[in-house]
């Protein structure tokens, strides 16, 4: 059969046939011209040059091959076809694996094993004081605690906005005025004399 020389863009998608879902990075193969491989997207989408009549193979791990022969008429300069690959199936044989080579390590093992406790031990321990303080110490706090405690301290603030004074004592300019009253009260004392 003679091989047409014209040139086709053949775009498509890559789509598993079971769900529907595309299929990325399939690698297509050309066995009609030299076995040129392309690679579709993380998408499933291709487009690759080609010339009718050519057959190529998808592959991709996880699906069996599939082969596609183009048309050899085809009318216009760019054909789309949706490819459907099919996932293989691999079947592997049971496997027991055991943790003893033999009975005797297996005996070892077992009488020397720290049986665990039961419900009610696990729940004493979670709810002794040592074990509620390391949480209280060690856990954040949830957001009903913070919006309390913002509460209660805009409350406080606003409830102690007439009470809040500076302290005389650390203002120097207070000291100031002491300062001078002392003094003052000291050429008083003087001139009474």
């Amino acid at each position: 059969m003679q091989k047409s020389n014209k040139l086709v863009q053949f775009s498509g998608i890559i789509t598993d046939t079971d769900s529907n879902s595309v299929v990325p990075y399939v690698t297509i193969t050309n066995l009609s011209n030299k076995g040129i491989k392309y690679a579709a997207n993380y998408q499933g989408y291709f487009s690759i040059i080609v010339n009718p009549g050519d057959s190529l193979i998808f592959s991709a791990i996880g699906f069996n091959n599939k082969v596609l022969v183009l048309p050899t008429e085809i009318n216009d300069f760019k054909y789309t076809e949706m490819v459907k690959m099919k996932p293989e199936t691999v079947y592997l044989k049971a496997v027991r694996i055991y943790p003893w080579a033999t009975i005797e390590e297996f005996n070892k093992d077992f009488l020397s094993m720290k049986v665990a406790d039961d419900d009610m031990a696990i729940a004493k321990k979670n709810l002794s004081p040592k074990s509620i303080q390391g949480m209280i110490l060690s856990l954040p706090r949830n957001s009903a605690e913070i919006s309390n405690s913002n509460y209660r301290y805009n409350f406080d603030r606003m409830m102690n906005v007439n009470m809040r004074q500076t302290n005389p004592l650390l203002n120097p300019f207070a000291w100031g005025k002491l300062m001078q009253q002392i003094f003052a009260g000291d050429k008083s004392r003087e001139s009474d004399k």
